[in-house]
């Protein structure tokens, strides 16, 4: 079974405290990815089976992402197909950050939800953006205003040319970089190695998922998505 994009045999899709602030980098994006497909109904749970392969470890760009054990998180906060909750037009990324859940919404009435850890620049914007820049594996770049508080930070630094991807960069395996009217608003979705963060408030970084979840995500969001970020319940924006 394929671990992204393939139906299973329940017509569910089956995919697949670590400092944060400072996720803003400036790297470049892929342009040719799929629109999510048109999907059926019923929408059930996934089997253990399912949820093991999901969450599995898996090599990518030469990595090598550690399994996630799932069983220790909220089920909640799986990798899931529900009923739209958000209202969106199909291809829109919707955060609702009091909720601690992301929706990619899809044609048909679904939404594919993910759970995902909220930290402190995830609360300081709302509104509605575009992913104007996408990267895989991304250098942590730490901003000066960081290397104040934390000078051991400053090997990290942009004119250091920042951490070297890998699975201990706070910024995982993906990275999104939203813009609105043509301006880097520093809110970001990205991958994180701390799958205990997930469905909480952290003290620092943006929004951030499982590796295994936010690779899931990065293939399935059209370029230039449009992204719409509630800090209240959703619709409030």
């Amino acid at each position: 079974m394929s671990e992204i994009g393939v139906l299973s045999r329940r017509a569910f899709l089956v995919g697949a405290a670590a400092t944060l602030a400072g996720c803003a980098t400036t790297e470049g994006g892929v342009k040719n990815v799929p629109v999510p497909q048109k999907v059926s109904y019923p929408i059930v749970p996934a089997t253990d089976e399912e949820l093991a392969a999901r969450y599995a470890a898996v090599e990518d760009g030469g990595h090598l992402i550690p399994a996630i054990p799932y069983k220790e998180i909220d089920p909640k906060y799986y990798r899931q197909r529900v009923k739209d909750p958000t209202g969106e037009a199909p291809g829109t990324v919707v955060v609702d950050t009091p909720g601690r859940f992301l929706y990619l919404v899809e044609p048909g009435g679904t939404a594919m939800r993910y759970g995902v850890g909220i930290g402190r620049d995830g609360f300081a914007w709302e509104g509605e953006g575009i992913i104007h820049w996408r990267q895989p594996w991304p250098r942590w770049k730490v901003p000066a205003d960081m290397i104040a508080r934390t000078p051991s930070l400053a090997k990290y630094s942009v004119e250091n040319g920042g951490m070297e991807p890998g699975i201990k960069n706070p910024l995982g395996a993906r990275a999104l970089y939203i813009f609105q009217n043509g301006k880097d608003t520093l809110y970001r979705l990205h991958g994180s190695p701390e799958w205990k963060s997930i469905g909480k408030a952290t003290s620092s970084g943006c929004v951030r998922l499982i590796n295994q979840d936010v690779i899931d995500l990065y293939k399935r969001v059209p370029y230039h998505a449009r992204i719409v970020v509630h800090q209240g319940p959703l619709g409030s924006v």
